[in-house]
């Protein structure tokens, strides 16, 4: 070990030496077998002082560095046209210094290999139109595991999914083909890749032929799921899993993947719909039951399966480095997760530690008692499990040393304070640790009723006057020698308070002065602190609300700046030399409007009040002289005042009733305090209520109508708001007559968003006049009925020509029309006008009676 390469009297020196602390630690190498003339380099670098040397091991034997295909370069190992029979293992190196010796984590060289696929042909493969077929790719040996592609007829005509129709797995590296067609025959190949550290290698199979035979009756099929995944897979944190689904069906399957026990981790993202679920940086979040269903139209097929997730270790504690007296106990404690719980073990300079002698080991606790030098070196604590493995490292050294006060003297000067209390400290390094005494001169101290001497060697002096005065001093003493240090306790004047600050009660915005005097000794400066209920406030901030006033040494007052409710309470003076403190302390009460009242409840809820039930708030040293109550609903953008029972709250109350709501709608309320000094904060806002159903109270607007077509009745209105409602169920009943007659004609719109009612009777006169009237209901009941308006029946073309239509020339370019008008009951709507047509006669139309020559109107 580290010691029997250490020369004599080669020993670890503190305080100039240091252990050795990886800083590059070998990897695990993929090295591809029969590259004869290669190198594999294993890296290993540390930092330590003095520098380190480095040898290393191979499956737990030394690596036998003296043969010419082993080559150190620094503390990296070279190994020159490695084989996999001589070199194959794990491989650790060791880091050494007269400190100690440190262990790294182990290393794999592994080889990597691919066998050519046999030279026999393949047997030709036949599927049907319509069917699900899959070619086998049957991977020659090979180490580390493969990723497969297929191509089709020749290199490099790698297969595409072509909608799901294919897939290649990367568990079993078979092609899959969910509803072969006609043009699928072809040869098909098996194209495989590793991928090592320094190199990658690709083979591929012989032919594989595929004839595929037509079939145009082919039958639809339901999804038949043929790759699936194991029933349980395990996972690692940190690591991407993947899991493989593929189904057989006609048409194509498509795939969806769902969560059993909860939602699919967005990090699958599009691969939740496709064949091989990825999810990458796995944590514990993502374990629980997954489906993979496949569906189309004539069906679907599902499969199930657990992830677990498992972690490598990972420390929660590790020990640090000790430097611990001789003969005493050593107490280090290893904390390490991972899933499974991993193992701890423990090692010192490099071999393992067990129970035994003067150690015990108990999982991740160490613990050397009667400390000897030769416990001194490096320890690693290493956490295990099947996923990995860690090593933590710490240095031990155990010091042995006569007692020296040259690095922590006594404190050459001690002021105290008359009247008060001083300690003083004695702390030499020693080990063993030494046994200490005070004296003053050559008066040994013991403890009395004013003087105590700890076992750790603090001095405590109380209730000190000048007699106290003088040299003190400290003497070590252990088995290598002794030694002494001394200080001087000079004994000052006192601080005290001599103006104290006074109670204060101010009203909020208002500024105030807290005043605060003190003497103290002349010879020493003096500061003063102040704090609100204990905690220190800060003077600096010029924007702030706390400001020193400028004057005397020995004045410190205090000004509070626009006074706030949050700044009440209980302020202490505090007036400071090195040697002691003197405080006092006052009550400032700030006044001003009321606290928010609390506990706000609503009771009684009715269609158009409620009542309201608080607590009284802080009144905040006013009293409370009255309440508003604020309300907030769907139709309203803010809140607004209330109506309430009796419309003055007075400040004793505690509830009160509020009026005037609208019935079915939702309401949240607050209750605001005041005083003389203002408005407080509103409360916190009640639960959203909804008052009760009532019948409506209004009659819908906008009552109208008329137009449409031959024997039809419209009648127009405005949509009910919300606030009228009053309930659900809500509609419209129409009543409708036709003028002077005695009855009237009922119908209901049971649609809350209607606006029209067509009535058509084959029996309705045209522009005949009806009395319309209107009115709302819901559940609850009806509303009153609306005044009546007037309103016509659809018009119809006049049936009445005017009359004495008479027409005389003016001009060779003008003539003159004129007729009686016809009377207005006649027809059958507004008259809007008139239409005048006119034709041109030929001259000679008495000469030629062929019937083509009639007159043409315009």
């Amino acid at each position: 070990d580290w010691l029997e390469g250490a020369g004599s009297g080669d020993v670890c020196i503190t305080g100039h030496d240091s252990g050795p602390v990886f800083e590059e630690q070998p990897s695990s190498v993929v090295y591809p077998e029969g590259l004869s003339e290669g190198k594999v380099t294993l890296n290993c670098q540390a930092r330590a002082s003095p520098a380190a040397t480095y040898s290393w091991r191979v499956n737990g034997t030394d690596v036998p560095v003296g043969d010419p295909r082993y080559t150190l370069v620094a503390g990296n190992l070279v190994i020159s046209g490695p084989q996999f029979v001589r070199d194959g293992g794990s491989y650790q190196c060791l880091a050494i210094n007269r400190c100690g010796t440190i262990l790294s984590r182990a290393a794999n060289l592994k080889f990597g290999y691919l066998h050519d696929f046999p030279g026999e042909g393949r047997s030709p493969q036949t599927a049907y139109e319509g069917a699900g077929a899959f070619l086998a790719c049957q991977p020659p040996a090979h180490y580390p595991a493969l990723s497969y592609r297929w191509f089709v007829s020749e290199f490099p005509s790698f297969m595409k999914p072509d909608g799901g129709r294919w897939f290649v797995s990367q568990v079993t590296g078979n092609l899959y083909l969910a509803k072969a067609e006609p043009n699928d025959t072809a040869s098909y190949f098996c194209f495989t890749t590793i991928n090592m550290d320094i190199s990658t290698k690709s083979t591929f199979s012989k032919a594989n032929q595929l004839t595929v035979q037509p079939d145009a009756n082919a039958r639809k099929s339901a999804p038949a799921i043929k790759v699936g995944f194991p029933a349980e897979t395990y996972a690692l944190t940190g690591h991407t899993t993947q899991l493989e689904c593929f189904a057989y069906g006609n048409p194509v399957p498509k795939l969806r993947w769902r969560k059993v026990d909860g939602l699919l981790p967005s990090k699958a993202g599009a691969s939740a719909e496709g064949p091989i679920l990825t999810l990458p940086e796995m944590t514990f979040h993502e374990e629980g039951v997954y489906e993979c269903e496949a569906y189309n139209s004539e069906g679907r097929d599902t499969q199930q399966g657990r992830i677990t997730v498992q972690a490598q270790p990972e420390w929660l504690q590790v020990m640090s480095d000790s430097e611990v007296e001789i003969s005493s106990e050593l107490h280090w404690t290893c904390v390490a997760a991972g899933k499974p719980r991993p193992s701890i073990r423990w090692l010192r300079n490099g071999q393992p530690l067990s129970t035994q002698d003067r150690v015990e080991v108990n999982g991740g606790r160490l613990k050397v008692i009667n400390l000897a030098l030769e416990d001194s070196g490096m320890y690693q604590c290493v956490a295990e499990n099947k996923h990995g493995t860690i090593y933590s490292n710490a240095e031990l050294r155990v010091q042995v040393q006569v007692p020296d006060f040259r690095s922590n003297p006594v404190r050459r000067l001690v002021p105290a304070a008359r009247g008060g209390q001083v300690m003083m400290e004695c702390r030499p390094r020693a080990a063993p640790k030494p046994t200490l005494f005070w004296s003053r001169g050559t008066e040994l101290l013991t403890n009395s009723s004013r003087v105590t001497v700890t076992p750790d060697g603090m001095l405590r002096i109380h209730n000190i006057s000048r007699a106290d005065e003088g040299k003190y001093t400290c003497f070590a003493e252990n088995y290598l020698g002794k030694a002494n240090s001394t200080g001087h306790l000079s004994v000052r004047d006192a601080t005290k308070i001599t103006l104290a600050p006074s109670n204060a009660d101010i009203n909020q915005g208002e500024n105030v002065t807290l005043q605060c005097h003190a003497s103290h000794d002349p010879t020493m400066d003096l500061t003063f602190t102040w704090a609100l209920n204990e905690a220190l406030l800060d003077l600096e901030d010029p924007g702030g609300p706390y400001h020193r006033v400028e004057g005397k040494e020995t004045i410190g007052d205090l000004l509070i700046v626009s006074g706030q409710l949050s700044q009440a309470g209980t302020y202490s003076c505090t007036a400071q030399t090195v040697v002691d403190s003197a405080s006092a302390s006052a009550k400032l009460v700030v006044r001003g409007p009321p606290g928010p009242p609390g506990g706000l409840v609503v009771k009684n809820v009715a269609a158009t009040s409620v009542e309201l039930r608080w607590s009284r708030g802080y009144d905040n040293h006013s009293p409370i002289g009255k309440y508003v109550i604020m309300g907030h609903s769907p139709l309203s953008p803010g809140w607004k005042r209330m109506r309430t029972d009796p419309s003055n709250i007075e400040g004793n109350a505690e509830s009160i009733r509020v009026v005037g709501l609208l019935p079915w709608m939702d309401y949240e309320f607050q209750v605001i305090a005041s005083n003389i000094l203002g408005s407080g904060e509103p409360s916190m806002s009640s639960h959203t209520i909804r008052t009760q159903q009532a019948a409506p109270t209004v009659a819908p607007s906008g009552l109208g109508g008329g137009g449409g077509d031959r024997n039809e009745l419209i009648i127009t209105w405005t949509p009910m708001a919300r606030e009228y409602q009053n309930g659900d169920g809500f509609g419209y009943i129409l009543a409708f007559r036709k003028q002077n007659s005695p009855t009237w004609v009922v119908e209901r719109v049971s649609n809350v968003e209607s606006s029209r009612y067509v009535y058509s009777n084959q029996s309705l006169s045209p522009y005949c006049l009806f009395e319309v009237k209107i009115k709302a209901y819901n559940r609850k009941g009806e509303g009153p009925f609306s005044q009546i308006a007037v309103v016509h029946s659809a018009e119809e073309e006049p049936t009445v020509a005017p009359s004495r239509i008479n027409a005389t020339a003016l001009t060779a370019f003008e003539m003159q029309v004129s007729w009686d008008p016809i009377q207005h009951l006649s027809t059958n709507g507004i008259l809007q006008g008139y239409e005048v047509r006119t034709c041109t006669t030929p001259l000679w139309r008495h000469q030629s009676p062929d019937a083509s020559e009639r007159p043409s109107w315009s």
